[in-house]
């Protein structure tokens, strides 16, 4: 039972991440990636209060619309005044 064993068979050979292929560096970055949980890393940012919000006037619409009904008729009249006062304010 002679068993030869070939020099450097029972250890890989170290090769630079730079000389890897890009299979290969996939691979490798595949297996440091962490996952980021239940947070978020994005950036939020808080709209201004000052700026013209078209969809803040449609949901206002809608909400003041859903209260009064059918939204035909004065319903619809009055919104249409509300809606232009916010949109063009007279100076």
């Amino acid at each position: 039972m002679n068993i030869k064993k070939e020099r450097g068979s029972t250890m890989e050979k170290f090769v630079l991440l730079d000389k890897r292929s890009k299979k290969a560096q996939k691979a490798y970055y595949a297996t440091r990636r962490i996952s980021w949980g239940e947070l978020n890393p994005v950036t939020r940012s808080v709209p201004s209060g000052k700026t013209y919000n078209r969809k803040k006037v449609k949901e206002e619409m809608r909400r003041i619309n859903k209260k009064s009904g059918s939204g035909f008729g004065v319903d619809s009249f009055l919104l249409y005044n509300i809606w232009v006062d916010i949109v063009c304010p007279v100076v």
